[in-house]
């Protein structure tokens, strides 16, 4: 259903001046891969822009995510329970509203991306929910693989996972976010 989608604009590598003219256009939705671009680049913009967190995430690197970006509305890339801890003890040490987060699953087995097997994303999603207060769960993630042209199995798979993980939550469907990219 196209009202319930959701386009996330990625600024990586992108110069403020560009993203300000697609901020200008109506925009209000930005992705990002890079801590350090984030937190250069969102003090530069205004404050109704909705950031999300889009790149693999180190724990070394969770401080300066939260404190540097306030605007952030979401991280994607929730890739296990250290990564979660971690962004829970940040959001909560700032005393801020809970930070949405998606648990990252890799459907495509590809060793170079991140993410949890589909048989563990209930694992991660029931430890966001049972253990960090100062997070919300809000969904799964997946990059997608980059041939084009192939039937997109690893989607269909997230959203197989969408509908176990709703199953066992006892949550609509409709209230797990999918967000589904490309390399």
């Amino acid at each position: 259903r196209p009202d319930q989608v959701k386009v996330v604009a990625v600024s990586k590598t992108k110069p403020v001046s560009l993203l300000r003219e697609v901020y200008d256009a109506g925009h209000r939705c930005f992705g990002e891969n890079y801590v350090q671009e984030i937190v250069e680049k969102a003090p530069q913009l205004p404050e109704d822009i909705e950031w999300h967190f889009i790149g693999h995430l180190q724990s070394n690197k969770v401080k300066t995510l939260i404190n540097g970006v306030p605007n952030l509305a979401m991280v994607e890339t929730v890739d296990d329970e250290k990564i979660a801890n971690h962004l829970d003890r940040a959001v909560g040490n700032l005393g801020r509203k809970p930070l949405k987060v998606l648990v990252q699953v890799n459907t495509s087995g590809e060793e170079t991306k991140s993410g949890v097997e589909p048989s563990g994303c209930l694992e991660l999603a029931k430890h966001v929910i049972e253990n960090c207060r100062n997070l919300e769960f809000s969904g799964l993630m997946t990059i997608g693989n980059i041939d084009y042209t192939s039937t997109p199995e690893n989607f269909k798979t997230l959203a197989k996972c969408r509908s176990e993980v709703c199953k066992a939550l006892g949550t609509p469907v409709e209230q797990c976010e999918l967000s589904m990219g490309m390399s």
